[in-house]
């Protein structure tokens, strides 16, 4: 009896994590947290449920005796004392995690599963284009690709990797520059001979024009010039449709319908045939599409080895941009 007894109470401490590793993994939800700003999303990160990221930090708490996140209805914050905790955390976790990982991959095939998401027209033109090579040279990696106009959530909807034309990648994600990209505002030699060339941007008030559709009131914003002596200008603008994709609007734009503010990987193909010309070649749109095309991927101590060999296949494809 006393030996029976003997084995089953030492059967429990057998399995339970030294305090090394339950410090480890404490650890990884409070960086988590720190970087996502909210529990459920690190939670969706580390393949937790929200609780068990909470208790985790609340055990961290207790055994160093200091509050570490000060959470309120709205918001997570830092305390000071956390914030101290994850800035000399972070690196080491980073590089445990990648020498581990690391040590995974270079022992089998790149495989798995990468779902991206990436615009209508981007996604269409390029980005499908480009992986039948990547398939054959990593036929073990499969990818679900979904195409969307729409700005998606990287960690609630379970996306690897997103495909975003922007100038500010968001700083709790990781960012890869993959070429630069630009708007361009075009019409077809049709409708420029029936409606004239505009030489300025305030005559396009009274050009049929083509906007992208957006809450409030359609405005381009175009600029002139650098530092100082930079000209600004901001345009009410209409016409017969507004329109979510940028395919959308070159048709219209190819049609006659009016001009179309552009992103270059829309309009660079009608352009190079003569079908879509520039207008108003002095002046730069801005705040409208990104000045580059990033593949953003959710935050994480580590960059999956597929997810890198996607984002190196693009950025091969697209170096030299859309010109």
């Amino acid at each position: 009896m006393t030996k029976s007894s003997s084995l089953s109470a030492s059967q429990p401490a057998s399995r339970a994590p030294a305090r090394e590793e339950q410090q480890w993994v404490q650890l990884q939800a409070l960086v988590a947290v720190a970087r996502l700003g909210s529990f459920t999303q690190a939670a969706q990160r580390l393949g937790l449920s929200k609780a068990a990221v909470s208790q985790r930090i609340a055990e961290l708490e207790r055994h160093l005796g200091q509050q570490l996140v000060q959470r309120s209805t709205r918001s997570v914050r830092l305390s000071e004392a956390g914030r101290r905790l994850v800035e000399q955390a972070e690196p080491g976790l980073q590089l445990l995690s990648r020498s581990l990982s690391e040590a995974r991959e270079a022992a089998g095939t790149p495989r798995g599963l990468l779902r991206v998401t990436a615009p209508v027209a981007l996604g269409r033109q390029h980005i499908a284009p480009a992986l039948p090579t990547f398939f054959a040279n990593y036929p073990e990696i499969r990818i679900e690709l979904d195409l969307s106009d729409r700005l998606a959530a990287l960690a609630q909807e379970g996306f690897d990797l997103a495909i975003r034309h922007t100038s500010r990648p968001p700083d709790t994600h990781v960012a890869f520059k993959l070429c630069a990209s630009q708007a361009l505002l075009v019409g077809s030699p049709a409708y420029l001979a029936r409606a004239g060339r505009p030489q300025h941007p305030a005559e396009l008030a009274a050009h049929a024009c083509l906007p992208y559709l957006r809450p409030g009131p359609a405005q381009w914003f175009f600029a002139r010039g650098k530092g100082e002596s930079t000209e600004r200008v901001r345009v009410p603008v209409q016409g017969l449709l507004r329109a979510g994709n940028s395919e959308v609007l070159r048709e219209a734009a190819l049609a006659g319908l009016g001009l179309a503010l552009l992103p270059d990987f829309s309009a660079r193909d009608a352009m190079r045939q003569g079908l879509l010309e520039l207008v108003l070649p002095a002046w730069r749109p801005i705040d409208f599409f990104g000045e580059a095309i990033y593949a953003i991927h959710p935050w994480s101590g580590h960059t999956p080895q597929s997810v890198r060999l996607l984002v190196e296949h693009l950025r091969q494809r697209l170096h030299e941009g859309f010109e």
